[in-house]
């Protein structure tokens, strides 16, 4: 790869609109934007150019919620899902992770899942992890939620924790409260997010749990985020009115929509963002996630296991295209859910924005159509012209 980069005349999104403007990469961070910018070393370092010209530049995208180790298994062990690989990520635009557990968590593990998360990034894009899984207790790799959370580099917090799922193993309010308390103080004496990332089910309990913890101790809601908060319009009219309390929510994507809303209420991304912002809803009270690779089993009205479908990392700029082109969300705000609102909740630092000195993910897309076409991730070039450049271990 190029030392140096500059990417020239490109509609900048920071997310929020910048202009056209230049983006100068160097060693691996973003060393400038601005118009008219100059990269000139002398021939001591090589400098690619990249025309930007009629693209939109938006930061790289932040998947919050990933089974990069792979999912399922509701339907018996043919069942279990396959694990995510770097073309997965990359040729949709994703230069971040959180890679989590669901509701296998004795054929899956914390250690293979950290395995899997060094992996990719070996590979070329940034990981991060959740501990522990459905379950409660909490299966950790240490001895304690604390100590993972603390003392693993690539812990950011604890998830998916089931509630309100028959899947779930139906955790009590205490042993709830115990896990967000742990997991914040953790997250305080470690400088990270500590977030407990909560699984919501389509039991009518909807996020009862939550609303507890809020309301019986002195935990706030910017501990949790909530995920599948679109699964069935009744659970997204109590988060809906969670994110009005100041709480932040996690839409999951869904590539096959079309077809789900024939079988089910599932809330469309695209119209429970709008229906949100028409609320007068923070446009910072929300994430989208991919649920990559996890499961999608269909269960009758008896919990009786009737078949099952995949997760698609490619769903998120799906969702964001959605948002853009079918209700008219201008894309500084729809991308702010997979790029500086989940940064924000998750603590990650230099991740979610084109901005001086924050690591140099980005990606440019076409202005009109928001086709993926360029991907940097930490100043790599990983995707140009919609080919991929950079292939993981055995993709080739």
């Amino acid at each position: 790869m190029a030392m140096v980069t500059l990417i020239r005349n490109a509609k900048v999104y920071q997310p929020e609109y910048a202009g056209v403007r230049d983006i100068l990469v160097l060693g691996g961070k973003i060393a400038a934007v601005g118009e008219k910018l100059q990269a000139d070393f002398g021939g001591s370092l090589e400098v690619e150019e990249l025309d930007g010209e009629g693209m939109a530049a938006v930061p790289g995208f932040i998947d919050s919620h990933e089974h990069i180790l792979g999912g399922g298994g509701e339907g018996g062990f043919e069942t279990r899902t396959p694990e995510a690989e770097l073309k997965d990520l990359i040729m949709n635009g994703i230069t971040t992770v959180a890679g989590c557990i669901g509701t296998d968590s004795v054929g899956r593990d914390m250690t293979a899942l950290l395995a899997k998360a060094h992996a990719l990034e070996n590979e070329g894009i940034s990981t991060y992890a959740y501990t522990g899984s459905y379950r409660v207790p909490v299966k950790t790799l240490t001895d304690s939620l604390m100590k993972d959370i603390m003392m693993l580099d690539k812990v950011i917090g604890v998830g998916e924790v089931a509630i309100s799922d028959h899947r779930s193993s139906q955790p009590t309010f205490e042993e709830f409260a115990r896990i967000a308390a742990d997991a914040r103080v953790a997250g305080m004496l470690s400088g990270k997010a500590g977030i407990v990332n909560v699984h919501l089910g389509d039991s009518p309990r909807h996020i009862d749990l939550i609303e507890r913890v809020i309301h019986e101790t002195e935990i706030p809601a910017s501990q949790f985020l909530p995920t599948h908060v679109n699964r069935n319009a009744g659970l997204f009219d109590v988060c809906l009115q969670f994110a009005k309390e100041g709480g932040t929510i996690d839409f999951t994507g869904n590539e096959d929509i079309d077809y789900w809303e024939t079988i089910c209420d599932e809330v469309r991304v695209c119209r429970g963002i709008a229906r949100l912002l028409d609320m007068g809803i923070s446009s910072d009270r929300f994430t989208i996630s991919s649920d990559g690779q996890g499961s999608m089993p269909v269960f009758n009205e008896k919990g009786e296991y009737q078949g099952i479908g995949i997760g698609k990392a490619s769903c998120l700029l799906k969702e964001v295209r959605e948002c853009v082109l079918k209700e008219g969300i201008p894309l500084e705000i729809a991308v702010k859910g997979i790029t500086s609102n989940v940064s924000s909740i998750l603590k990650l630092g230099a991740k979610g924005r084109i901005r001086e000195g924050f690591d140099a993910d980005i990606c440019l897309l076409t202005e009109d159509t928001l086709e993926l076409k360029t991907v940097m991730a930490k100043g790599q070039l990983m995707v140009k012209d919609g080919k991929q450049l950079v292939f993981g271990t055995f993709e080739k």
